[in-house]
């Protein structure tokens, strides 16, 4: 990694153009996703009982665009809660329903960059890589008995 992200909060709020290839390995078929992913603060509610909310310092990155997909062309969505640790430049991914999804840890330490996600019988292996202050990208590899995909993100920060 060249560039520095010392606070990854900070580095992902905002919004950012998406541009993703996917690849089906197993058959050679290709797709893309082109869209908007939004961090923005999460506001969770004070208690069960309480209709008031506070910043918990959670970011929703919400995806929104138009899939291609062989003759399926059409609108995608998808939600992830970024979650802060206690090292400021890594943060936990959750899906919107709770669970733990993966760890992303842009500190500088190439081994940092790289997660995985077991979702039985599938392995999801994720590689992050800091372009620069305006851009990062990451690529998922999926294998599975019924999976084998590549899938390709970049992300330009739009001002």
């Amino acid at each position: 990694m060249s560039y520095s992200v010392p606070d990854l909060r900070s580095y992902v709020s905002g919004t950012w153009a998406v541009e993703r290839t996917m690849l089906d390995r197993s058959t050679g078929a290709t797709g893309t996703f082109t869209g908007t992913a939004v961090f923005a603060p999460r506001f969770a509610p004070r208690s069960a009982s309480s209709k008031e909310a506070t910043d918990d310092g959670a970011l929703l990155q919400s995806e929104h665009g138009t899939v291609r997909w062989g003759n399926h062309e059409g609108p995608a969505t998808r939600e992830y809660v970024w979650r802060p640790t206690s090292a400021a430049a890594t943060m936990d991914v959750f899906f919107p329903d709770g669970r733990f999804f993966h760890r992303v840890s842009f500190s500088g330490d190439s081994s940092g960059l790289e997660a995985e996600h077991w979702c039985d019988p599938d392995d999801y292996r994720v590689s992050y890589t800091v372009l620069g202050p305006d851009q990062f990208r990451y690529v998922w590899a999926v294998r599975g008995p019924a999976k084998d995909l590549l899938l390709t993100s970049s992300l330009t920060r739009r001002s």
